[in-house]
This record gives structure tokens, sequence and C-alpha cells, in this order.
């Protein structure tokens, strides 16, 4: 996080035999050189380093340095992937294989890591006589926080999955409805714990910016709420959110996806990228090296061509979705070129380049769409190549927020009411007022508004395919979707869910290979 100082994980001390005729107690002996669990957690700063260690398991590449942007992304039909790597290749066409872990396996590697580290402060930090009561708990809450989320993407992604609470080394697998119990459990202790800003806060974490908030718990209990159909409850803690008066929609939509303005009033919760924090190493996973920096590979993974590698680049379906839009002044929805670079007749550029002089030579690149969003083309970079980007992921956004909460009033007989939360995404981009253009929608209409709304809105964030399983459509609009997008072609019952890795099946005794694999 970019001001919250680095931790390296606790490592069990070796232990040595000393020689000579002495005591049986005296022949182990701690290295005094190492850290152990027992010698630890001692103090205040110990308990907040601890935590700081559970934030650390956001930024490897399991996580969001880049395999989970790519696993929730690439299964929607707002992307696509020509990538020469097949693992990545092959996530969006549902043929992920138990052969081959790449990608989808560090990223269940690292939910467990976050979850055991969130563990370990969670027995420890209790048993500290603590000076500030006030940070032990903030601490704490951070934990319930950061354990629940890593155990949504588990169980949302991998479905039956192990559900540790605790620090021993085997968890039996559960089913989802128990994980998703969790998650619930998880975010709803948080919430009692966790302050609104921590610029409200005294102690040595005062003024932090990156770490949990009580609004992020409340809006991911809400949309944990949201993705098991409990409609009553999410609708009532999306509004517990837009209650507490703290967060609203940042003026210029592009703002979101920048260095600059990051952390801004519609973040509800991101992961702190930096490229000034740390070393310049890639932090690929494991346990952390001193050389690590604190810098995301999302940009050079998506980045257009002869940017970046051009792994993952938008649908042709999603380019025709924006062109339905057009703004009160009749201009093109001004989101369409922060999502996607594309020869632009009024012009575009990147990395200071004219798009169509760049691609002038190259007919095929010339036509083609490429993902700007998450890119560092507005500013000095000539290019992503050097693997290092500072762009904090903002993994939950206020935009989200007001969509979801439309829905949920739509869901449960507030059609009407669902307008002026749509609206207000709408208005920051100068589209039309709904209430004027689509009167009077029924439910049915309502909904269709505002999954064409998350789409576009969204595009490219890692929602779409959280939203096409939930909403059944993967059993009702399948060949609607393959129209839209040709790599659902290859989808097959259960792979919508990722498989659990081989090892953890091999290694964690009971545990069962999720159904499809």
């Amino acid at each position: 996080m970019k001001n919250i100082k680095s931790f390296y994980p606790l490592f069990l001390a070796g232990l040595f035999l000393l020689g000579g005729c002495v005591k049986e107690e005296d022949l182990v002996q701690p290295d005094p050189n190492v850290e152990t669990t027992a010698s630890f957690w001692k103090n205040d700063q110990d308990a907040l380093l601890g935590v700081n260690a559970v934030y650390g398991s956001l930024l490897t590449d399991g996580t969001y340095m880049r395999s989970t942007p790519l696993l929730l992304d690439l299964k929607g039909d707002d992307s696509r992937s020509q990538s020469p790597w097949g693992a990545m290749y092959n996530v969006g066409r549902f043929n992920s294989s138990i052969a081959d872990p790449s990608i989808y396996g560090w990223a269940y590697e690292t939910y467990y890591q976050g979850i055991y580290r969130a563990n370990q402060v969670l027995e420890n930090v209790p048993m500290i006589e603590m000076e500030d009561e006030a940070l032990k708990e903030r601490i704490l809450g951070q934990a319930y926080f950061l354990r629940g989320l890593y155990l949504f993407h588990a169980v949302n992604m991998f479905k039956n999955v192990p559900v540790p609470t605790s620090t021993e080394l085997y968890h039996e697998q559960k089913s989802q409805e128990e994980g998703w119990a969790q998650v619930k459990e998880d975010f709803t202790t948080a919430i009692e714990m966790l302050p609104v800003s921590y610029n409200d806060v005294s102690g040595s974490d005062a003024g932090q910016v990156g770490r949990a908030t009580k609004g992020a718990a409340i809006a991911y209990l809400a949309k944990a709420q949201l993705f098991t159909q409990d409609y009553e409850g999410a609708k009532v803690n999306f509004k517990r959110v837009i209650d507490l008066g703290v967060y609203s929609l940042v003026p210029d939509y592009k703002d979101n996806f920048t260095t600059e303005n990051e952390n801004n009033s519609e973040s509800i919760f991101e992961v702190q990228f930096s490229r000034e924090a740390g070393g310049v190493d890639l932090g690929w996973g494991g346990a952390p090296a001193s050389g690590w920096g604190k810098t995301s590979a999302r940009a050079i993974t998506y980045a257009p061509r002869g940017f970046g590698w051009t792994d993952v680049q938008p649908t042709q379906t999603l380019f025709e979705e924006f062109m339905k839009e057009e703004t009160l002044n009749g201009e093109n929805d001004p989101r369409l070129n922060v999502t996607i670079a594309w020869n632009d007749p009024e012009g575009y550029t990147l990395y200071g380049k004219d798009f169509a002089t760049y691609y002038a030579n190259n007919p095929s690149d010339l036509n083609a769409l490429f993902v700007n969003k998450y890119q560092n083309s507005y500013g000095d970079r000539t290019d992503e190549f050097d693997w290092r980007s500072g762009i904090n992921e903002r993994i939950y956004r206020y935009a989200d927020l007001l969509l979801m909460y439309a829905e949920v009033l739509n869901e449960t007989g507030e059609t009407d009411a669902a307008y002026d939360y749509v609206q207000m995404v709408r208005d920051r981009v100068n589209l039309p007022d709904l209430r004027e253009i689509k009167p009077n929608m029924t439910q049915e209409e309502m909904f269709e508004q505002i999954a064409h709304e998350r789409f576009l809105e969204l595009a490219l964030e890692g929602h779409r395919f959280d939203d096409i399983r939930r909403w059944g459509w993967l059993d009702t609009r399948l060949d609607w979707l393959q129209e839209r997008d040709p790599e659902f072609e290859t989808y097959t019952d259960g792979r919508e869910y990722f498989p659990i890795p081989q090892t953890e099946v091999d290694n964690n005794p009971g545990t069962e290979q999720n159904p499809g694999y």
C-alpha cells in the first residue's frame, strides 16, 4: 500500500542441535537471527506490521498484480484473448486445464496466503497488551475484512473451497453456501470494528488512506448478499453505504483509472500500487524479497499492440454497445475512449502517438480495438515494457454500488425508485434522462437497462462475468452470448468456475474436484 509500511511475512525458526553433554531441554535453541511467531507478536507496531502483511497478498501475481483481473475479465463478453500463452488464452474459452494451474492456481494459492496471514493476526493480536485499544480493534477489523475479501474471491471463483478460520494446516472443503456464510460473517464483524475514515482516528494509522473502512465492509457485505440473492438484505446495506455520505462520483470518469486522483471520493476500496515504493524487482509470488516493488503488470498485459503484450482486447460487442449511446450534445459516450483505444475518426492519441498514424502500415491493427482502461497512455510514458505500472486497482467503485442498489430496488418491486440511481451514473457522462426517453419501464425492462448500464460503466473491470453467472444467463441466454462473443461456444456446464488446483486435491484429504473437470 502506498503509505503503509511493507512487512515481510513470518517464518518458523529452524531448530539446531548443540554438541556436548547438556540437558535435553538445552538441545533445542531458537535462532536469534530469525523472527518466530512466539517472538514477534509483542506490541502495537508488531500488530500493525502483521495486518500490513495481509494487505501485501493483494499485490502479488496471483491477485491484483496480474492474475485476478485476468480471471475476472476474460470470461466476460466484453473481452477476448489471442494470447500465445495457452493458460491465458483458455481462460475466456472455459478450457483451463487441471494439468496446468498457471494463473488460476496462482490466484487460489495467494487467496489462501492472504487468509492465512489474516488468521495469524486474528489469533495473535488479541493476546497483545496494546497501549492503544482503539488501534487494536481497527487492526482486527481490517483482518476480518481482508479474510472476507480473499474468501469472497475463492468462493466466487472456485465454488466449493476450504474456509479456514485458524492457522491449522488442513481445512476440509466446504460447500459454496458455507463459504458465503463465512464471507458475510467476516464482513459483518469488520463493520463494527472499522472507522468510516482514518482521518478521524488517533494512533499510528491516523490519516493513512488505502486501509479498509466501515463503508468498504458494508459494501462488500451487500455485494455478497446480492450474489446470494438476498435482495432485501443487500438493499438495506447498499443504502447504509449511500447514507454514510462519504462517497460520490468523480466528475471525470477517466480519473478512476489513472495514477492521478487515486483514493478519490468514488473509491470504496482499491489496491495500492506505486512506482515509488519498494524496489524495482517484480513480485511474482511467494515470500517477498527486499528488492520487490509495489507495481502492477496489468498495464503491460492488456496494453495495445506495440505498447505491451495485447493479451486482452475488447470485443466488437462492447464497442457496438457503446455506440448505442449518445450524449445530450450528440457525441459518443465519453466512456468509450477511456475504455477502448480505436481509430476514432475524430482522432485518438495514446502514449503520445496518433493512433491512425502509428498503425497506418498495419490494416489489421488500424481497425482493431485495444484496451485503454488502466493504461499509462495519457502521460509521458512511451510504453508499458518495463512491466511497472503504478495505477491503483479500484476494485469497488461507488458507481458499481449505485447500479447494484438500483438492481435490488428493481428486484424488490421499487422499479420507479431505481431510475434515480441509474441516472446518477448516466448524468456523469451527460447521457439523456431515462425518465424522459424510457418512461414507465416494467421490472423486466429496467433489469435489461441496468444490465446495459453495468456493461458500459464497468467494462473490463472484472464484473461482467460475475453478472452473467449470477443472472443465470449461461442457462437462459447461452446462444445469445455465443453470438456476442464466440469464446462462449466452448462453454460447458460447470466451467463457470475454475478447477480446484490439483495440488490441493492431492494434498488436502477429502477434497473433490469441481463438476465439469
